[in-house]
């Protein structure tokens, strides 16, 4: 099953019929996570669908609402004192003390 066929089921379920741009929400939800926070991607998608509810759902108008979304995620600022997501990776650094790296050549 891809994107397309879940979005399909989705709808179903819902009892919805919808025509979804998958590149635009997704588009979105990254700038979203990526500049505000990572909790922010479902929330901003969500509140993206209800302003296009709002609006009749027409596609130019939701076009119009995404990118507005979109420039506010992308001119975000943390505050000072919010931690950086990225610096604050806790990714296990593998031990390789008895590796000898001696003979290793690295390109400049």
């Amino acid at each position: 099953m891809n994107l397309h066929d879940w979005i399909d089921e989705l709808c179903d379920v819902l009892d919805i019929e919808a025509e979804v741009d998958e590149a635009l929400i997704l588009d979105l939800a990254r700038t979203s996570a990526h500049n505000v926070e990572r909790k922010s991607a479902p929330i901003t998608t969500f509140l993206l669908g209800f302003a296009s509810a709002s609006h009749g759902a027409n596609p130019e108008r939701v076009e119009q609402l995404a990118a507005a979304a979109q420039v506010l995620a992308e001119g975000w600022d943390r505050p000072a004192d919010a931690r950086d997501p990225v610096a604050d990776i806790d990714d296990d650094v593998p031990d390789d003390v008895e590796v000898d790296h001696s003979s290793d050549e690295f390109p400049d």
